[in-house]
């Protein structure tokens, strides 16, 4: 197991400052926006959400999902929700920074909260 948090922890910079915009591609000029693959993200989340349990010792259901191998990625988007690759990279960034109280509360089984940056396609405020 000790060898395991070194390895998803090498995954997770990967993906996420690995599959990063490329120099000169930042502004995104006259390019289209890039949606978010929700299997790469779910995967992701998944190597982070284990990382992070291991790093601060948590217990909780999400955790051991995430680092059961065998488990699958479930992250889902709501219907009709298209968020942008960009999205899914400010989300893992605002995880992996998180503080292990903060974490603990992203990964509750009873009253999970959710980061602002990962709450994709919010529905908007009435008037």
């Amino acid at each position: 197991m000790t060898r395991r948090v070194p390895v998803l922890g090498a995954a997770t910079a990967a993906i996420v400052f690995g599959l990063g915009a490329t120099v000169g591609d930042v502004g995104s000029c006259g390019k289209a926006p890039t949606d978010l693959d929700a299997a790469v993200f779910a995967r992701a989340r998944k190597n982070v959400d284990c990382e992070r349990c291991t790093e601060c010792g948590l217990k909780t259901q999400r955790c051991q999902v995430a680092c059961d191998a065998d488990a699958g990625a479930n992250e889902t988007f709501p219907p009709d929700c298209y968020p942008l690759y960009h999205d899914g990279l400010v989300c893992l960034r605002a995880l992996l920074s998180a503080s292990c109280g903060d974490y603990a509360s992203y990964v509750d089984d009873t009253a999970r909260l959710v980061p602002t940056e990962c709450e994709f396609c919010r529905p908007e405020a009435g008037p």
